[in-house]
């Protein structure tokens, strides 16, 4: 096989690789906004089909048009929109929250419902709201101590018998965020970071691809704070004993024994 030979199958494999680098990020934006839409097209198809059913006895062949299936999914996506739209528009009003309230305590006087209903309100609601003391994004050593995880923080409660600060921590998975797992560990273990919600999804959903140069891994040695990068250590003289002072003692006690016989 002759040089130039070599040379184009070096090039034609380093341009795969390039172009694979180069479609991965649109492809993965593609996977998620068509799952989107899917889903979009799926809630509001039935509500597309029942205003074919409606117009079809005088408008049979709009009913006809709008059931094509091209059609059905862009109609069903825009009529789900506009049906979001409507209900946060009420729940903003007093009367919408009273009707939103209503349907809750009718949701929750169903046993398995009222369970992933309000597991489902508390989660959202923790994760909206930033936790008092810590950073949202952290690090946890998971799962061992040598390896970090990025997680979330969605609230801190304490140890009933010690007092102790503790965390829960969502560590989601990767590339799939939702799913993952839920950890219990003490503030004092919990690495705080300086990302954002979306810098560490996309840490996640590109399996760490997206990571900055530098990061923090570990906390302070001794558990204090840093000043200037460095731990505090602590001031001369506080704290600490004069061996010194203390060896010389005795023989300054001798002198004074031997000054007073003298006297005398």
């Amino acid at each position: 096989m002759d040089k130039h030979t070599q040379e184009r199958i070096r090039n034609t494999r380093r341009y795969l690789l390039i172009g694979l680098l180069t479609a991965a990020p649109l492809w993965v934006t593609w996977l998620v906004l068509d799952f989107i839409f899917t889903q979009l097209s799926k809630l509001g198809t039935p509500w597309v089909v029942a205003i074919s059913r409606g117009l079809r006895r005088n408008y049979p062949a709009v009913a006809d048009f709008i059931l094509l299936p091209q059609f059905q999914s862009v109609l069903g996506v825009i009529f789900t929109v506009v049906v979001l739209y409507v209900l946060g528009w009420l729940a903003s009003l007093v009367i919408g929250q009273r009707i939103i309230g209503w349907l809750e305590r009718l949701v929750q006087s169903i046993p398995l419902v009222a369970a992933i209903y309000g597991g489902t309100k508390r989660f959202l609601a923790a994760v909206k709201e930033k936790p008092e003391g810590v950073q949202r994004v952290v690090l946890i050593s998971f799962p061992s101590q040598d390896m970090k995880a990025v997680g979330f923080v969605t609230r801190v409660i304490r140890d009933e018998s010690t007092g102790e600060e503790l965390a829960a921590v969502y560590v989601p998975t990767s590339p799939n965020p939702t799913s993952g797992y839920i950890e219990i560990v003490p503030v004092a273990q919990v690495v705080s970071t300086d990302w954002t919600m979306d810098e560490a999804m996309s840490f996640v959903m590109t399996g760490g691809a997206t990571s900055p140069s530098h990061i923090r891994f570990r906390n302070p040695p001794g558990g204090g704070l840093a000043v200037g990068g460095q731990s505090a250590a602590p001031a001369a003289g506080v704290g600490e004993v004069d061996t010194t002072t203390m060896a010389e003692a005795p023989a300054r006690g001798d002198v004074d024994l031997g000054l007073r016989q003298r006297e005398e």
